[in-house]
């Protein structure tokens, strides 16, 4: 992926082709890597430059230029017609949204599409910054937002059932991130209890009396 942008400078010196290529970024010292082609040249006596000095400036990818352009370039192999946004939020969490027409295809049946997204952006970002952890969320159409809401809803009912049934109920294989919103709708629950049991990606959530 090319998401490093570099500009060539020269000046008087070197500090002045950096300011100047910096300018041009539109971006601070600290937000770029820096390397010298050229060193200025000395004329007589060492009190004329007869050669400017030439550097490459080049802008730095953040961790949330890497999950665009992955996305982006991810879109074009599926052939689906949409934007990306990104940001970047504290705590690490770099959270990304497809935006467009006929989204759905990036969804997957019960989002397993999307999740396969998600795990393979978190990969990419992370590699590349292997020093720091980032917790990378992609969504669309407002998804995972209504998952949530529906699995919510559905963890109070299996709930009700269970008390009313008297037995334990399992219910589908879910991925981790569905398990916790089921373990977190009932923890105050004074009837049920919950636990995880399986192996992935088969692993699902047992809602049992206490």
């Amino acid at each position: 992926m090319t998401m490093e942008k570099s500009v060539e400078k020269t000046g008087k010196t070197i500090q002045e082709a950096v300011q100047l290529a910096i300018d041009e970024l539109g971006v601070d010292l600290g937000d770029v890597k820096i390397d010298i082609l050229e060193e200025p040249g000395k004329g007589l006596l060492g009190l004329i430059n007869n050669k400017p000095a030439r550097v490459r400036v080049t802008l730095k990818a953040t961790p949330s230029d890497v999950a665009r352009e992955f996305l982006e370039e991810l879109l074009d192999v599926m052939g689906v017609e949409g934007r990306v946004t990104v940001e970047e939020e504290e705590g690490s969490i770099i959270r990304a949204e497809f935006k467009g027409h006929n989204m759905g295809v990036l969804i997957g049946r019960r989002g397993q599409t999307l999740d396969s997204i998600q795990y393979i952006t978190g990969l990419v970002v992370n590699r590349k910054y292997p020093e720091h952890y980032y917790r990378v969320i992609v969504d669309t159409e407002n998804y995972r937002k209504k998952r949530e809401e529906t699995l919510i809803k559905l963890a109070k009912n299996i709930a009700y059932k269970a008390v009313r049934i008297g037995k334990d109920i399992a219910l589908e294989p879910m991925n981790p991130y569905e398990r916790r919103i089921i373990h977190s709708a009932l923890q105050g629950n004074d009837r049920v209890t919950t636990h995880s049991e399986g192996e992935e990606p088969y692993r699902k959530v047992i809602v049992s009396l206490k």
